[in-house]
């Protein structure tokens, strides 16, 4: 079926293109404007498929006929989905975790093995530990902030130690007692950010397994969670300080 698609404006003081339109239905907008043919600029995109025709749009065009209010409807992602986003980011991955226990550690060898008291054998191998390590290697950074409880969840001291994984794999792994993150205003919600553009809010049910994420986008609020990423980064100490704190306290 035909859309319904409602002419916006035109950059373009003879009324032509650029312009844009609007799916009355989907809220989906629809540009057109010259095509974007140089090779050294087409080399330079991102994510293009063979069917997308890449065209230019000066920014004013969006800014003066492009929607002026946010879609407030959540955009929910599956595990499967959000997983690909540490496949697909570039130059930095960072996560709040800010829960007492995490169902999907439960079910590995190593938290086991930890449960008996025995030092975990990491593999540093897994798909996930080689898809780490190869952003680093790339120059990207990754990072997290865990927030701890007093005193420490098992599943709270099972990450402390799996820290050790983490740092291996060039990552930088940090941790804060809960009642400091409070006093710091930090949020409960479990994050990830990535690219500094990308928020993924991890979405758990009452099992502590991860169900999917809601990702945001807009502008205003993804700096509002940068902010939070760096107030995060000020108060929290690296994993092997904190340990030796964790270690005192018994």
């Amino acid at each position: 079926m035909a859309r319904r698609l409602r002419f916006n404006g035109t950059g373009s003081g003879e009324g032509s293109c650029p312009a844009v339109h609007e799916d009355l239905e989907t809220g989906d907008i629809i540009v057109h404007g010259p095509r974007l043919t140089d090779p050294e600029d087409l080399a330079q995109l991102q994510h293009i498929d063979d069917d997308e025709v890449p065209i230019v749009i000066p920014r004013n065009t969006l800014i003066d006929f492009g929607p002026k209010g946010r879609d407030m409807e959540p955009r929910l992602f599956t595990p499967e989905q959000f997983a690909r986003l540490f496949e697909n980011f570039e130059h930095s991955a960072w996560h709040l975790e800010t829960r007492g226990r995490y169902a999907v550690d439960e079910a590995t060898d190593t938290y086991a093995q930890f449960a008996r008291g025995e030092a975990p054998a990491w593999d540093l191998d897994t798909p996930w530990s080689r898809t780490i390590r190869a952003k680093v290697t790339d120059g990207a950074t990754v990072g997290r902030v865990r927030i701890v409880d007093t005193p420490p969840t098992a599943g709270q001291l099972y990450l402390l130690a799996h820290a050790q994984k983490n740092a291996a794999l060039g990552e930088d792994v940090r941790s804060i007692w809960r009642t400091d993150a409070r006093q710091a205003n930090l949020p409960d919600e479990d994050f990830w950010i990535f690219d500094s553009h990308i928020v993924a809010i991890c979405i758990f049910d009452s099992d502590d397994n991860m169900t999917g994420a809601e990702l945001i986008t807009e502008p205003a609020l993804v700096n509002q969670y940068n902010r939070t990423a760096d107030i995060a980064r000020h108060y929290a100490v690296p994993y092997e300080q904190f340990a030796a704190l964790v270690a005192a306290r018994e």
